[in-house]
């Protein structure tokens, strides 16, 4: 990636919910929560919070999601991530595919991906182009967010939405222009501020920052190296 990871777009800057107080992510650490429940999640009354009442929420039933609905679901895993982020490209190759056939496909848990631009310039168009994306078509979606990761060290601000729409036209049924067309006007500005208020609201500050829930009561977060094991003990499941 030849990006400088403190560049920052114009559009990104205009984005609804102040992306200027996002920290520059992609953490190396492993693990940000403590599971006590106060990191930003229930405003220090020391309650648990719900998934209701937590920051994560809000609009939570418009964003990509595999498995049951996150509101009846035994476990919910809110997963904020940047394509260009090399650590959430480790969290989708190891981490993911045990959450979606251990936990997602048996119908115990619902994962949840929201999107926030803090590492790499070229994550900020790559993110419009997600949005556009789901617009039209989930699958489409995850398969994007999937190449993402996997062509990560070929992507830079240059050439971000011709590879997108490259790739979208070729491997699914999306408009690949089409999606590019809404990136570039800001069509998706709106969806991809939703998630950025919800990162603010939520203290995320790096990428990916997990959040985690069992019937419907926050466990813990955790941010950069997120293990399957870790996923599956907080939950309980």
């Amino acid at each position: 990636m030849t990006d400088d990871p403190t560049g920052r777009t114009t559009r990104r800057a205009l984005l609804a919910g102040g992306v200027s107080m996002l920290g520059a992510g992609c953490l190396g650490s492993g693990g940000g929560g403590n599971g006590n429940g106060n990191d930003g999640g229930d405003g220090g009354s020391g309650d648990t919070p719900t998934l209701a009442d937590h920051p994560v929420a809000g609009n939570l039933d418009t964003q990509p999601r595999l498995g049951p609905d996150p509101a009846t679901a035994a476990g919910t895993i809110v997963a904020f991530e940047d394509p260009s982020c090399p650590r959430c490209a480790a969290f989708e190759k190891q981490t993911v595919p045990k959450i979606r056939s251990e936990l997602v496909d048996p119908g115990d848990a619902s994962y949840v991906v929201r999107t926030a631009p803090l590492v790499y310039p070229w994550g900020e168009p790559a993110i419009h182009a997600l949005e556009a994306t789901y617009a039209r078509d989930a699958d489409a979606f995850w398969a994007l967010l999937a190449h993402y990761f996997d062509e990560q060290d070929a992507f830079d601000t240059g050439n971000v939405l011709d590879r997108t729409e490259s790739f979208l036209s070729g491997e699914t049924a999306v408009d690949g222009a089409a999606v590019v067309a809404d990136a570039e006007s800001g069509a998706s500005d709106d969806a991809v501020g939703v998630d950025v208020d919800a990162a603010e609201a939520a203290d995320v500050s790096g990428t990916p920052t997990v959040f985690l829930f069992r019937d419907g009561e926050y466990r813990t977060r955790v941010t950069g190296s997120v293990s399957f094991d870790l996923v599956e003990q907080s939950l309980g499941l």
